[in-house]
């Protein structure tokens, strides 16, 4: 797996390939989308992540770029979220980034993706699957010159109990 790619240009606006495209709407519409987002472009490729699940077929963990940096993506499974120190954030479109806890290490947290892929014969086929693609996103990781592996914290807000978060 390549994790450096040596391209000139123009940055992917979605990290994806795309292409632009010319659209007649109404004006309502247009305020409705420039209060989702105001580059228009981002607005619909956000209203419409939730309909990318049940289309596009994505790998169950993957690199999401950004500059020069990137974060493993992955469709949430119960052997991953059940690892000790594991929390999955979830994004918009079903699929999670991985958080770990302060006192779990990157280092440690890819030990404990290769102990449960050995140590569970309950895993289902998919789910060893996805904690071995994570596993393999780490190690080439670690293995490729001019690639760091830094730990980073990001915020959670969270309401007690079951009370939901409002806008």
């Amino acid at each position: 797996m390549k994790l450096v790619a040596a391209r000139r240009g123009r940055p992917q606006k979605f990290g994806r390939p795309s292409r632009a495209i010319t659209m007649t709407l109404p004006e309502d519409v247009i305020a409705a989308l420039e209060g989702v987002d105001g580059d228009l472009g981002r607005a619909v490729v956000q209203l419409a992540q939730p309909l990318l699940a049940d289309v596009v077929h994505r790998p169950l963990a993957e690199l999401a770029k950004y500059g020069t940096s990137a974060i493993i993506i992955v469709k949430p499974f119960e052997a991953l979220a059940a690892i000790p120190g594991v929390t999955l954030v979830p994004l918009p479109d079903g699929r999670a980034v991985i958080s770990l806890d302060d006192s779990m290490s990157v280092h440690e947290f890819e030990l404990r993706l290769r102990d449960a892929i050995e140590a569970d014969d309950e895993l289902e086929t998919r789910e060893r699957a996805a904690l071995a693609a994570i596993s393999e996103i780490l190690k080439s990781a670690r293995r490729t010159k001019g690639v760091v592996v830094q730990q980073r914290n990001i915020i959670v807000l969270q309401a007690p109990g079951r009370r939901r978060l409002t806008d």
